[in-house]
């Protein structure tokens, strides 16, 4: 699945683009970021419903490409300025957190597993 699946898939609207073409392999939901970067692969999509820097900076120490904002958020100028910095396209997505990883599963696109 590549970034433009993710769009498609989540009725997305995107907020900053970066490479639409990219592979994802796994998602991982969370609005915890010690979770993300203790269990989160390469190649990952972040849904969350965070809408601070931290959320972008962990995004890139994952090299991640890119970042969902659940349930209607959306970022701040700075982070969009950080997202856009760092080459990671951000989507804004209507869904909640549960249904939106649901409709990535359902699509194809796995959760990983845990250590």
């Amino acid at each position: 699945m590549v970034v433009k699946d993710i769009i498609d898939l989540l009725d997305g609207k995107v907020i900053c683009e970066g490479d639409l073409d990219t592979e994802i392999k796994t998602a991982c939901g969370s609005d915890m970021m010690s979770d993300v970067l203790a269990f989160v692969k390469d190649q990952s999509v972040l849904l969350t419903g965070l809408v601070n820097p931290q959320v972008v900076r962990t995004a890139e120490m994952m090299d991640m490409a890119c970042i969902v904002f659940v349930r209607g958020k959306y970022p701040d100028e700075s982070i969009i300025s950080l997202a856009k910095s760092r080459g990671i396209t951000l989507i804004q997505t209507r869904y909640r957190m549960f249904t939106a990883c649901g409709k990535l599963y359902e699509g194809g696109l796995s959760g990983g597993t845990a250590v």
